[in-house]
């Protein structure tokens, strides 16, 4: 039988990147054990309505831990509390009646605030468009078995490119660095075959940009790994410089 729960919540409120913002706070009695994270802040939102306040903004697209979207920073931890569990599929049963919440948006320079919760992540899409892709020629499909690639290797690139781009990694990082994501994202096309052509000029673009949009550089704390919700290694960031150092000596 499932039962409902108060919580204390305090959650940021930003009109904007100018803005300096500032907490605000309020107590739900109807929260269901069984609701997920975002549910509990839809109920959130039916109240402020009701009240004649502003909703609160926060970002989701598939609920599913897909799409990266729901980047809370919940009691200082990115995603909240559970081993590699996106919020959107944190659930409420996680907490206790009574207990207080902070919910944040992932503090970085690179993603600024554009309301609330909510922040703009698109330095994360220009540090693809930099580099994050292999160039084929247009035309009808290539057979899937023309070019063979070992379990290893294939495995490798798969995990990497679990990486859902959520930002996780750069709200945990203590220089808000952008290492994991941008490893992460060359690594699983250095793994394969089809991205060995492109790969030292894949490397250079993408960390250049990474440095241009302003991301800290990487210290090896190793908060990304732990707060990623798909468990990338810090292995993505060590083939990342390693691949970098050859590209720029070479």
């Amino acid at each position: 039988m499932s039962k409902e729960m108060t919580i204390h919540l305090k959650y940021w409120k930003q009109n904007g990147p100018s803005d300096p913002g500032h907490f605000e706070e309020r107590t739900l009695d109807t929260v269901n054990e069984h609701m997920s994270f975002l549910e509990m802040l839809d109920v959130l939102n039916e109240e402020l309505q009701l009240d004649g306040i502003d909703p609160l903004e926060f970002d989701y697209d598939c609920r599913e831990g897909i799409c990266g979207s729901c980047n809370l920073v919940i009691n200082g931890q990115a995603h909240g509390p559970k081993d590699k569990t996106a919020c959107c599929q944190l659930h409420m049963r996680n907490y206790k009646d009574g207990d207080k919440i902070t919910i944040e948006p992932p503090r970085a320079a690179a993603f600024p605030v554009i309301k609330d919760l909510v922040v703009d992540r698109s330095a994360f899409d220009r540090i693809i468009e930099a580099g994050g892709y292999i160039s084929v020629k247009t035309g009808s499909a290539q057979e899937a078995n023309a070019t063979p690639i070992e379990k290893e290797a294939s495995d490798a690139s798969f995990d990497y490119a679990t990486c859902i781009g959520c930002g996780a990694c750069v709200a945990a990082c203590p220089n808000a660095s952008a290492s994991l994501f941008t490893g992460a994202k060359i690594a699983h096309l250095n793994h394969v075959p089809q991205g060995e052509l492109e790969r030292t000029k894949r490397v250079v673009a993408m960390v250049d940009q990474m440095k241009e949009e302003g991301f800290g550089d990487c210290s090896n704390f190793a908060e990304c790994e732990a707060v990623c919700p798909v468990g990338i290694s810090i292995s993505a960031i060590a083939e990342m410089r390693r691949d970098y150092v050859k590209a720029v000596i070479s």
